[in-house]
């Protein structure tokens, strides 16, 4: 099988249960940003010196399940075979992100991205995730999307920004508060 079928070449892709549509349809970006997403956060793994890695791995292969949901409108659905399940991973979601934050330090104003390497790339991977978000909530207002995916990207966010502050404690690289000063 070849990486390349030329199917599209004008500009359209087919999407999962049949039909096709420009790739610059709200669906077509909804399921892109989040492939995105998935390659940062392949990205931001290598990035990071701890076991913190595993945990989005794990996120990984829920985001590949989202995708699939995504690329599929619900009228279709039932002319495809199943799809994965979507994750049910937001209560665990917010179980890491009490852990972690409870061997931080208490947040007395904003963070600016940066610090240690892994942090950075975790920052970019939450900004990329507010991105998505945004991408499917759009989707939403105009076909249904189960209302799971919105709520899993919101968490997910906050778990990045979590990461990205105990990878830099990890690192021994405090963050960066932003004061709204110019300094």
């Amino acid at each position: 099988m070849k990486i390349y079928t030329r199917t599209g070449d004008q500009g359209e892709t087919g999407l999962f249960g049949g039909g096709r549509v420009s790739k610059a349809h709200v669906r077509v970006v909804a399921y892109g940003a989040v492939d995105e997403l998935n390659a940062v956060l392949g990205w931001a793994i290598t990035q990071l010196d701890t076991d913190l890695g595993a945990r989005l791995r794990t996120v990984q292969g829920d985001l590949f399940a989202m995708g699939a949901h995504l690329a599929t409108p619900v009228a279709s659905q039932r002319k495809r075979p199943a799809l994965p399940p979507l994750p049910d991973r937001v209560p665990e979601l917010e179980a890491w992100i009490d852990a972690l934050d409870a061997g931080l330090p208490a947040l007395r104003s904003f963070i600016l991205p940066g610090g240690s390497s892994g942090a950075a790339a975790l920052h970019v991977a939450r900004t990329v995730c507010r991105r998505a978000e945004r991408a499917v909530v759009a989707l939403a207002q105009s076909d249904p999307v189960e209302s799971g995916i919105v709520v899993y990207l919101n968490r997910l966010s906050d778990l990045l920004f979590t990461l990205a502050r105990e990878a830099n404690r990890a690192a021994g690289v405090a963050d960066a508060e932003w004061h709204g000063d110019s300094e």
